[in-house]
């Protein structure tokens, strides 16, 4: 054809279309190669393709891009959209769930509490190798990684299906995820939660903080939650002492922790091992232990499981005791208590604590017949020792299982002190200065009238004739002879003297609380019918051993909550319960008890003490309160129906006639005072006394000899001679002081025992008037060179009602030739 143009035809070139038929097909400008209809492209160069046959289900790439971003936006709009719904909850409740722990002072565990065995620390108090262990067996990549590892997830899938071991893909954050916020149900909206909580959650805390709380959320087995209790019940250590092999095994339990327990499952020991070395040679790879720390590693058997349910023996009592006392002070009160978390460390030693058990064990329990004696199934025992310098509790007592008897007897107030009340009256007598009835001082050498059934003088109440124990009846006596041997008459007179309310006041000065049942005004207050706790006595005697100055006990030495926050203890403050003259001069009378009256059996403990005896009505409860510069000790043997809770005489308990405060609590007392004590220097009392207290009067007149009953508080077998051990005022070889019948001043006259004036001029406390007559005065003892005072015979008294001593005394005291009475001064001065 010409290149020239070509002039345009109708209906072609620039000339308008006519519009087309539908269905036509629209043909090309060009020279197509005709119109196939086979499976040809088209008819011309402006034709569309038509896919046909199996082509037409093949995706063309504009499909195939379209489709991906179409799931793409999808995927990125649920992300979006799934971020923005999803919030991060609260804890469920049994990841916070924790027991309280509680611990001696020495920082080792006492007891647990709580449903849910766990106490949550601070990454500081677990060791790096368990930190690492736990890394190598669940997560290795953690510092490195984000919060989702999908690549885990396919690798861990893989391993399981290859048979390598069942493995999680979740990252460490997606498990902690799941064990503090979520419930463990496997299901598609538990999974799609927990991923995008793990996101939002690295974003808010440090990968530090989410390990922690894995560590404090994970299940161990042997129903310990987080690694602390673990280590506590597979090893019994802290989190922070696990060394690699320890940790190791720990690490391992996690992936099956029923299972892995090879003490429950022996069977399944090959398979734990193979893990525990797994962790380990993943600690190796980390570069987190050594290839020479790692070698000879052997695998670290864990302790044998236990049934208890963990308040068996004295811990229930302790934490009941404890809590108690949290309440009671106001620290933590029941609903923080019942949250859990508390780590509380006791002021209790678990060195004395074991040593009050074995006391009771060896002086009571072990010596009882409950198959063939039913008195012996009524025996409970309690006590509480306490530091007299620091208020401290130490150790207490309160019976043989918490699981078997419930009730603390340490703490109880339910049965009545008895004698070991006395001391408080005394005390009172020196702190108010105080007279008795005829205007005389109230001193260890002041003499009173021990008859039984004595009527109270001065008493503006009902009339008050207390009987002395076994209506024994001791004539005129002095108060240091009238507490050695428990005289009733004695002390019921001068809580008179010195009124029942300075008396009640200064018991609760002394750490008697005010709330006390029967701590009432009354004469019968020197009986003691108040039913304080032994818990309470030794607070009370401690301050006597304090020299007058009084701390609150206590048994919290340091709490803390979630081991982070230390919760704040009250302020703790010394007062002054009574003047130290009045208490040292308690104490100087109270070692005479020990020395030479009812609790000779306290000697036991080897070192200076003192104390008293105590026995409670018809002989319901006996007692032994006694201290030495270190240590107050209160003990208490009560008799109990095991199955109605009445309280029981305990008459024939034991095969014994009676149980009183000398018998088995002052051998227990005793026994633990010496252990409890053992390896410390022995220290003796540093008293500073009341005035004309320094010297010790010779022994008054007795009753009728023929009044020969057991006295107030000793315990005694058939047939034992109740004198032993009662000679007054031995000295350190057991020596008499010196002779009788005289007094303090040096008087040589005796003492009416009818209430006559002696010829020194003084009238026996609690008289109002003079009577004549009286039992002649005893015979001296037989002395030899100082043996007695003086080498000789002590004079006879003189007869009924003169007053007069007829004897002389001759021969050579201790220090040369001297007489009796000089002899005994000098003698007592010594023992001061």
């Amino acid at each position: 054809m010409s290149d020239e143009p070509q002039p345009q035809q109708h209906g072609q070139g620039w000339a308008p279309r006519e519009p087309r038929a539908a269905g036509t097909p629209q043909r090309g400008t060009g020279t197509g190669s005709g119109t196939g209809t086979g499976s040809g492209t088209g008819t011309g160069t402006g034709g569309k393709r038509v896919r046909t046959g199996w082509r037409r289900y093949v995706p063309t790439w504009r499909m195939v891009l379209g489709g991906f971003l179409a799931v793409a936006l999808l995927l990125v709009g649920g992300f979006f959209l799934g971020y923005s719904l999803v919030h991060i909850p609260s804890a469920n409740a049994l990841a916070t769930q924790q027991a309280n722990v509680y611990l001696y002072a020495d920082g080792s565990v006492l007891a647990r509490d709580g449903e849910v065995n766990r106490e949550s620390v601070s990454l500081d108090r677990i060791s790096a190798k368990a930190q690492h262990a736990m890394l190598a067996a669940e997560d290795r990549d953690f510092y490195t990684e984000s919060a989702i590892d999908p690549q885990a997830m396919i690798r861990a899938a893989w391993n399981t299906a290859t048979g390598k071991g069942k493995q999680s893909g979740s990252t460490i954050t997606q498990q902690y995820v799941k064990n503090y916020y979520l419930r463990q149900e496997q299901t598609v909206t538990r999974k799609v939660k927990e991923f995008f909580i793990a996101i939002k959650l690295e974003r808010e805390q440090s990968k530090d903080e989410i390990l922690e709380g894995y560590l404090n959320t994970s299940y161990f087995g042997r129903n310990a939650y987080g690694i602390q209790a673990a280590a506590q019940a597979y090893y019994g250590i802290d989190a922070q002492d696990l060394d690699a092999p320890r940790a190791a095994y720990l690490a391992a339990l996690v992936n099956a922790p029923s299972q892995y327990d090879v003490i429950a499952h022996p069977e399944n020991r090959p398979a734990v091992e193979s893990r525990w070395n797994y962790v380990l040679d993943g600690m190796v790879q980390q570069d987190w232990l050594s290839e020479a720390e790692r070698t000879g590693l052997k695998f670290p058997e864990p302790k044998e499981t236990t049934t208890s349910t963990g308040m068996s023996g004295q811990r229930g009592y302790i934490v009941r005791t404890v809590k108690d006392h949290l309440i009671r002070n106001k620290i933590l009160d029941e609903e923080e208590l019942d949250t859990g978390g508390h780590r509380i460390t006791t002021t209790l030693h678990k060195d004395k604590q074991d040593a009050f058990v074995d006391a009771v064990n060896d002086n009571l329990i072990d010596r009882l017949d409950p198959e063939n004696r039913e008195v012996d199934t009524y025996v409970r025992a309690g006590g509480a020792a306490i530091d007299p310098r620091s208020g401290k509790v130490v150790a207490m007592y309160n019976g043989i299982d918490y699981v078997k008897q419930y009730t603390p007897n340490a703490t109880r107030r339910d049965y009545q002190v008895g004698s070991a009340f006395k001391p408080f009256v005394f005390a009172s007598a020196v702190e108010n200065g105080s007279t008795t009835q005829s205007g005389q001082p109230i001193t260890p050498n002041t003499v009173y009238d021990g008859t039984n059934e004595r009527t109270v003088q001065g008493w503006p109440g009902e009339r008050y004739a207390p009987a002395n124990e076994d209506d024994r009846s001791y004539g005129h006596i002095t108060v240091r002879e009238a507490t050695d041997k428990s005289v009733n008459a004695v002390y019921a007179q001068m809580a008179a003297d010195v009124g029942s309310d300075k008396v009640q006041q200064t018991a609760i000065a002394l750490g008697i609380p005010a709330t006390t049942p029967e701590l009432t005004a009354s004469p019968s207050i020197a009986l003691g019918v108040a039913t304080a706790s032994a818990l309470d006595m030794a607070e009370a005697y401690a301050t006597l051993a304090n020299h007058g100055e009084h701390r609150a006990h206590t048994l919290i030495e340091k709490i803390t909550k979630d081991g982070k926050k230390t919760v704040p203890l009250p302020e703790r403050k010394t007062r002054r319960a009574v003047s130290r003259e009045a208490a040292d001069t308690t104490t100087a009378v109270l070692r005479g008890v020990v020395q030479n009256g009812t609790a000779s059996a306290a000697q036991g403990a080897g070192r200076p003490a003192a104390g008293k005896t105590g026995t409670a009505e018809e002989d319901r409860a006996a007692w032994f309160a006694g201290y030495t510069p270190e240590l107050a000790t209160v003990v208490s043997v009560m008799g109990q129906d095991p199955v109605t809770a009445a309280q029981k005489e305990l008459y024939g308990a034991m095969g014994l006639s009676r149980i009183n405060g000398g018998g088995p609590p002052a051998e227990i007392w005793a026994q633990f005072t010496r252990e409890a004590l053992k390896g410390e220097p022995v220290s003796d009392f540093d008293l500073r006394l009341q005035r004309g207290a320094e010297h010790t009067a010779p022994p008054t007149a007795s009753a009728d000899p023929s009044s020969s009953t057991t006295d107030d508080d000793t315990s005694q077998e058939p047939g034992t001679d109740e004198n032993t051990n009662r000679n007054p005022d031995q000295d350190e070889n057991g020596t008499e002081g010196g002779t009788q019948d005289r007094t303090d001043e040096g008087t040589t006259g005796d003492i009416p025992t009818g209430g006559g004036t002696s010829d020194s001029g003084t009238t026996p406390a609690g008289d109002t008037t003079g009577a004549t007559g009286g039992s002649p005065g005893s015979t001296g003892n037989t002395g030899n060179g100082g043996t007695d005072g003086a080498n000789g015979t002590d004079g006879t008294g003189g007869p009924p009602g003169t007053g007069t001593d007829t004897g002389t005394d001759t021969g050579r005291g201790d220090q040369g030739s001297q007489d009796g009475l000089t002899g005994f001064i000098q003698q007592s001065a010594r023992r001061q």
